[in-house]
């Protein structure tokens, strides 16, 4: 029997996955403005700090391929719990790291925690929620990628000023704890999926996901989709101070107003998505942000209100359109194999994100005064991945039924 949440139940579900998807992305995030401080303090080059973020992303990767063989055994409200709070000891443990290499090993190990956590948030959207409002839900919970630039980077980073850099890991693992609590109290029993009358064996299901030409077409969306993003999004912070003039004191701005953009814009695109479609909504805004993404490489010399422009616009297209791009690629797959789907398409994202910093941490280089070059072409790079996910977004088959959830 088919049985749904309440109206008031459904929102808090959602604000919970909001509220952990906003430390889970924090925790990744925090480190592209320090960049100018860890290159400094470890004495590391471009590419080595790009290393330090693709850590991360690598090794959520693997634990992504990893969780596929049991993320469908397990209730999603008790393995989402106890990946949070593996995931809060290992951000701990990026705060007590005394240098470089044991700050690689809990990055390392905070990606093989959190990697996971995308996954099932937006498995579990794609569950609970019917696919005619999965748009309006998935705006929601991804408001958290605002908040976390609106708040939560600004704020790490007046800590990382006044106290120290390890005081940003601290506070979100402190706040993991509370949310922790929080969603053990708010969030329903999620485990319909292990009643389905047509459900198999691990293997057999990923051989399944893997066997069907449309889940590959929505894994290569994507990958497309991040590493679009990730050939430009780490350096950023480094290509304003270093090659913009912008000084310490100043980048917050960009991370406070490009924030309140997306904030502000996300609920918009989540009901523009639902009403226009998820593709014509994707493939415009994809087009979209190449205008943004080549212009933030190529910001030398403009004032500060044309460098937040351009940042500002930039974040908001960025994240517009994994709006309909993540509702489009939870509906290319039927409900009994959307947690195995899910959590492999989490890894296909992580190892895209890795691979495109890595990839333009070797383009990049510096120059006698220590500024940045050819990091145009890492953008450029970053547009051609675009463009292809517009054709390609096009090309996917969507399953609009979702599966019934236990209250």
């Amino acid at each position: 029997m088919t049985a749904s949440l309440t109206p008031r139940r459904e929102l808090w579900l959602l604000l919970t996955l909001a509220g952990i998807q906003f430390t889970h992305i924090l925790d990744f995030m925090i480190m592209m403005p320090l960049g100018p401080q860890f290159t400094e303090l470890f004495g590391i080059s471009n590419a080595e700090f790009g290393l330090l973020v693709s850590a991360y992303t690598l090794s959520a990767g693997v634990s992504g391929v990893v969780a596929a063989t049991y993320v469908d055994k397990f209730s999603r409200k008790r393995l989402l719990l106890s990946m949070y709070a593996l995931f809060g000891v290992a951000t701990l443990a990026c705060g007590l790291a005394p240098d470089y290499g044991w700050l690689m090993v809990a990055r390392v190990a905070a990606g093989l925690f959190g990697g996971v956590l995308s996954a099932l948030s937006q498995t579990i959207v794609a569950d609970v929620i019917p696919f005619e409002r999965r748009g309006r839900a998935m705006g929601v919970v991804m408001t958290s990628f605002s908040v976390s630039t609106v708040a939560g980077v600004p704020l790490g980073l007046f800590l990382a000023a006044h106290l120290s850099w390890h005081a940003p890991f601290f506070g979100i693992a402190a706040l993991v704890g509370v949310l922790c609590f929080a969603a053990w109290q708010t969030l329903p029993n999620l485990d319909a999926h292990l009643h389905h009358p047509q459900r198999t064996s691990v293997w057999r299901s990923i051989g399944q996901v893997l066997a069907e030409p449309n889940h590959l077409k929505a894994f290569a969306l994507s990958a497309l989709m991040m590493f679009a993003g990730f050939t430009v999004i780490p350096y950023i912070t480094i290509y304003l101070q270093s090659n913009s003039g912008m000084r310490p004191d100043q980048v917050p701005w960009v991370y406070l107003l490009g924030g309140v953009a997306t904030l502000l814009s996300s609920r918009f695109f989540g009901r523009l998505t639902d009403r226009a479609g998820k593709v014509v909504v994707f493939q415009r805004l994809a087009l979209a942000v190449a205008v943004p993404l080549m212009a933030t490489t190529l910001s030398q010399g403009l004032p500060l209100a044309g460098l937040l422009a351009i940042s500002t616009l930039f974040f908001t297209l960025m994240s517009g359109r994994m709006i309909p791009g993540m509702a489009l690629v939870s509906s290319a797959v039927e409900p009994r194999l959307r947690g195995t789907f899910m959590t492999l398409n989490s890894a296909v994202q992580s190892a895209a994100m890795g691979l495109a910093a890595m990839v333009s941490g070797l383009i990049i280089g510096r120059d006698a005064q220590g500024q940045l070059t050819h990091y145009w072409v890492a953008g450029l790079l970053g547009v051609v991945a675009s463009v292809a996910s517009v054709w390609l977004a096009g090309h996917i088959r969507l399953h609009e039924a979702n599966s019934p959830v236990r209250a």
